[in-house]
This record gives structure tokens, sequence and C-alpha cells, in this order.
């Protein structure tokens, strides 16, 4: 049987569709690039938010139109989970896979093609989607916060990790394959291990992946503040095979939002963590990610947050506009606020951010940056793409450019000097 599939949404998405791969590929599938030439075509979805989902729909409908000489189609993910409509919606769809019924996954393929399919869903079976150098490692699922404007719980349910041993064999795969970029990512990764060990038990999965021998880094994604906790901090600074890299969703700085939120914490405490992150750690990362047009946002408070940004100087912000889900709370508020108003207050934000994240860059002009690995070409510019522990690898955070006088395989290590900048991007030679 030969699949088509497309994978939509954030990487812990992307590594659900590792594992399906993996485990059809261990029944004798192949993985094909033209949706011309499949048996099975494939849509693993988002439903975070309306411009996701719409998303979603519109690769359905895309896909259906390449259902001939009795080719299926099948939905999983996200909208299957959060939708249970969908059969009347999209007839052009043969079945929907939920996310809770991803353990039928076979079942469900052996009635669609009369095939005989079996097994479960391994970390260790993956078809990785990722070059050699880099592996997304998801620790757990779900989630125990209930912030007042996320559908996450919703889809994906409460917290559920993975035993720690089964991260670590994953790990040492990994890196016995030639990962030096293991990034780490749940729904809220500091939360890690509450459900199986009563309490928050990160540093712990930590202290026995810096254990495994070889030559990698470990970056941590997706933060929450308020358990950003000074051993945890302590921990990344102490030992080097954890990249200085803090990505701690914020969403606002002011409090009386942060409340209506259902985010715990206030500015005073975000401030001071920051403060003490970059005291501790003065080459740490910080990123953050913000949601303007939340109701009851004023344009006092937009300018409060504006200069909330100038004081703690993010290296990496990301913004989004307040999308009000059915079934949270957000949705129940008054004062929502107009998608017009809401666009403004976006580019007053990200226009802040471009003149910090600018400032900060031209502090590395003539620097020489350690351990850049090489992660793609610009065949236009001629030049080698690189990152280092700067730099997330989910084009947000941006990219180095570099002059190489010989030619580099993807992941290769580098020094590289920093010669130009601008807001998002470096640019350097190989030393």
């Amino acid at each position: 049987m030969k699949i088509y599939l497309i994978s939509l949404g954030c990487a812990k998405n992307m590594v659900d569709s590792e594992l399906i791969v993996g485990l059809l590929e261990k029944n004798g599938a192949i993985l094909v690039d033209d949706p011309n030439d499949c048996d099975l075509l494939m849509v693993n979805t988002c439903a975070f938010i309306e411009s996701a989902r719409k998303e979603a729909i519109d690769t359905i409908l895309n896909l259906a139109d390449y259902k001939i000489n009795n080719r299926k189609l099948i939905v999983c993910g996200c909208l299957p989970q959060r939708y249970d409509n969908l059969t009347k919606l999209l007839p052009e769809v043969d079945a929907f896979i939920s996310i809770r019924d991803y353990k039928n996954i076979c079942n469900i393929i052996n009635n669609l093609f009369k095939a005989n399919y079996n097994g479960e869903l391994s970390y260790l079976n993956k078809h990785l989607s990722t070059q050699n150098y880099m592996r997304y490692i998801k620790i757990s699922e779900g989630c125990l916060n209930r912030c007042a404007f996320c559908a996450i719980p919703l889809i994906r349910g409460k917290l559920v990790s993975r035993e720690i041993a089964d991260i670590v064999n994953e790990v040492k795969e990994s890196v016995n394959k030639g990962a030096y970029e293991i990034n780490l990512i749940s729904q809220d990764t500091t939360r890690y291990g509450y459900d199986l060990y009563k309490e928050n038990k990160i540093v712990d999965l930590l202290k026995e992946l810096v254990k495994i021998e070889g030559n990698f880094k470990i970056r941590l994604l997706y933060l929450y503040p308020d358990i950003v906790t000074d051993e945890l901090i302590d921990f990344i600074k102490n030992n080097p095979k954890v990249m200085p890299y803090f990505d701690i969703p914020i969403q606002h700085s002011e409090d009386h939002l942060l409340k209506l939120m259902n985010r715990r914490g206030n500015k005073e405490y975000l401030l001071k963590l920051f403060k003490h992150i970059k005291k501790e750690i003065p080459q740490a990362i910080i990123r953050t990610t913000l949601i303007v047009g939340f109701p009851s946002e004023t344009d006092t408070d937009i300018k409060n947050l504006i200069n909330f940004m100038k004081d703690v100087k993010f290296d990496h912000l990301g913004a989004f506009t307040y999308s009000p889900e059915e079934g949270t709370v957000g949705e129940t508020l008054d004062m929502q606020i107009p998608e017009s108003i809401k666009n403004k207050r976006y580019e007053k934000v990200m226009e802040a951010q471009n003149k910090i994240s600018l400032n900060l860059q031209q502090n590395y002009l003539n620097k020489v940056l350690e351990d850049c690995f090489i992660c793609g070409y610009d065949e236009e510019n001629m030049m080698y793409l690189a990152r280092n522990y700067m730099y997330a690898p989910d084009d947000i955070d941006g990219i180095i450019y570099v002059a190489c006088k010989d030619g580099h395989n993807l992941g290769d290590l580098i020094k590289v000097k920093i010669l130009d900048c601008d807001s998002y991007t470096l640019t350097g030679e190989e030393l």
C-alpha cells in the first residue's frame, strides 16, 4: 500500500504523524510524495484555532480531488477529536480517526482495504520526518492548565506523561543515530511527570538524559512561567548538555488580563523570573508568545505590554490575535474586541519587537558563535543556513546565513564570525 500524508499544525502533531507512518511501514506500507501515486490519502489535522481549522478543511477538500481509482481518504488528529459530526459535513472522507482512536488505526485501515495490518504505535518505530541531526521527542500529552483562551485540554485531554525510562531509550536511539539537537516537547513541559509521580519531574528527566553518552544538546520547549523553578534554572546553568534556551509563553503582561485568561502569576512575578534567568545565565535566550485582543483589553494595556517587552528585551517573540474558541471560557466573556482593532494592536506589538530584536542582534556583530550546525542551503544567496542554541527549529526565531569556503553536510558543526544582521537573521563567515 502506498500512502500520501500531509501533517498540519505543531511539532507535537508531527510526532503523531511519525508514529502513524512508522506503524504502517512496519506492516509493509510505503510513504510517497505524490498524491497521484498512492492508495491512501491521509491528513493529520490541527484544530487549535479558526485559521488552523480552515487550513485543515481546505487541505481535506483539495486531497479529495485525488480520490480516483478507488483511493481512500482518511482524516485524523485534532479535527475529528474535537468534532463528532464531520461525516455529514465532509462526506468525501472515508474514515475519521480521532486521537483517542489511534490505538485502532490498523483495524480501521483493515476495514477500508481488506488488509491485515496489526501492531501498536511505538516511539522506537517512528518514520522520521526531520533530518538526522535533530529530533522532536514528545514527553507527554495533554495539559492540566485551564487557560480561558485554549482548547487544547478539550482536544488532547488531561496530562499523560511517558515513563522516564521510555524517553531515555528514545533519546539514546536518536543520539546513536547521529542526532545532535534533542527538542523535548509537550503541551506543558514543566509539568512533566505530575500525573505519574504526583510532582513535577522535568529536572529528574533531565538528570537521566544528560547521562547519555554522545555529543548532543537538549532544548526544552513550552515552559509554564510559574513552574520554571530555581532548581530547573540551576540545572540548565550547570549542565552544558542542556541549551540555555527558555521558551516561556506568557500570553500578556497585564494582571487583570492574566486573571481573565486564568493564568497563574502576575507582571511582578514575570519580571523577576526573566531578570533572575538573565542574572544566573547571562547568555540565556528567552522566547515568549503573546495574545493580543483578548476580551476587555484596552489600548492602555497594549502600551503597558510594549513597555514590558522593552523592559525584558525578549530575544524572540511571537504574537497571535485572540480567537474565541468554542467550549472555552474566553468565548463567553463580555467586551470582545473587533478583528480590525486586534490586527492594529498586533502590528504595534510586532513593530516594537522588531526594534528590540534588531538592537539585540547588533550585539553579535564581530563576535564568534560556537557550535553552529548546518541546517540548509540557500541557493539564491549561495550561502549555508545554520542554527545554534539561540534558534529553535520551528522557523520562528530566525536563522544564521553563513559563507563557507568548503562544502558541508546537514548537521556539521562550525564556528561563525558574525558580520551583519537584521531583526531576525545573522550573517557571517565560517572560521
